[in-house]
């Protein structure tokens, strides 16, 4: 089998009242991008796109560009992220216009980034701005059926008669193996054979969570980087972080070693997992001097390490690779054409897949 790549995609590029409340009038990613700087010599900041392009997702021409060109590169689809609170949407907007428009060809599919909006941007519960509630078969009655139009659309992404739904954080929502199994049964309702949930392996989440998932996906760096990486290194880190505000030290990784330690993790043996790929890593445009910063990301390099994953995803019988990622500008992942690199990433990609 040829496994099929898929770019998750961040839809934070237009400004909400939400985001002016908390981060000032007309944030969007853009805004962290444009004001980051160097933190040392040879650091690689501020990122910017290829022909100032610092677009607006609102823009039907953005979107069409963009699946255009992961198309014409060999993406196969995108994930986007979607923002669920209880029927509170945020950044919903991207998804919504996609689904109107049709000249937009690429297959997609859903990731829920069920975790809470914090000041921190990880997640973690400290000054929580947008609270996750879970709730009961009410409430999931409601995200599914908002969900719907999505399955329903032929461009969503199925598999065995099934949406593929990633589910970001499994291990933090309540009663979710019950919530899987309701919303598998509207989804044999409403024409399909189930829903096929992908918990995603995250730095938040080791493993898998509930029993009725059908496969997991591993977001990478971060999965390995929390915990895939030699103890010694694990330990630098901890020592790194302890001493960044009176020294500015770095918490700098390797390149070379993350892929290494990409390849040596052991799986899961009972459920299908999808690997993961990343271009780079480098969120010092969100956390200033607090970042964490992966050294030695280059195209060659980059060449040399997916396409051996991509290899050993071919030998897994993998349907997928999920990339990390289509747009994340603001951690310093992005397949989008830069000013450094232009197009030399979805170059490679282009001929380690066709």
């Amino acid at each position: 089998m040829k496994p099929k790549i898929i770019a998750f995609y961040l839809p934070q590029f237009h400004a909400i009242p939400e985001n002016d409340k908390w981060w000032g009038k007309g944030f969007t990613e853009w805004t962290n991008t444009k004001k980051s700087k160097p933190l040392y010599e040879g650091h690689y900041q501020p990122r910017e796109p290829l022909g100032d392009r610092y677009y607006s997702l609102l823009d039907q021409s953005t979107q069409q560009w963009q699946a255009e060109l992961a198309e014409e590169y060999g993406i196969y689809g995108f994930c986007y992220y979607h923002y669920w609170f209880n029927k509170k949407m945020l950044i919903e907007r991207p998804m919504e216009n996609m689904l109107k428009n049709k000249k937009i060809k690429l297959p997609f599919c859903i990731s829920w980034a069920n975790e809470p909006w914090t000041r921190n941007w990880d997640g973690r519960n400290k000054e929580v701005l947008m609270p996750q509630f879970y709730g009961d078969q009410k409430e999931w009655k409601e995200h599914f059926d908002y969900l719907l139009p999505f399955f329903k659309d032929e461009r969503y992404i199925l598999k065995d008669n099934k949406p593929v739904f990633l589910l970001y954080r499994t291990n933090s929502i309540t009663n979710c193996e019950k919530m899987v199994e309701y919303w598998n049964a509207l989804a044999k309702e409403n024409g399909f054979e189930g829903m096929y949930i992908v918990e995603t392996l995250t730095g938040h989440q080791k493993e898998s969570a509930i029993s009725n998932s059908n496969a997991l996906a591993e977001m990478e760096p971060m999965h390995t980087i929390r915990h895939g990486l030699p103890l010694f290194k694990q330990g630098m880190r901890f020592l790194t972080k302890k001493l960044n505000k009176r020294f500015n030290i770095f918490d700098k990784i390797s390149y070379e070693l993350i892929w290494k330690s990409i390849y040596k993790k052991k799986r899961n043996a009972t459920k299908k997992t999808f690997l993961g790929a990343f271009i780079d890593w480098d969120n010092s445009a969100r956390w200033g001097k607090r970042a964490m910063i992966v050294e030695g990301s280059k195209p060659d390099a980059f060449s040399k390490y997916f396409n051996k994953q991509y290899t050993i995803a071919k030998q897994l019988d993998s349907d997928f690779v999920f990339f990390n990622a289509w747009n994340e500008w603001g951690e310093g992942t992005y397949l989008e054409p830069d000013k450094k690199f232009e197009y030399e990433y979805l170059e490679e990609i282009r001929k380690i897949v066709k």
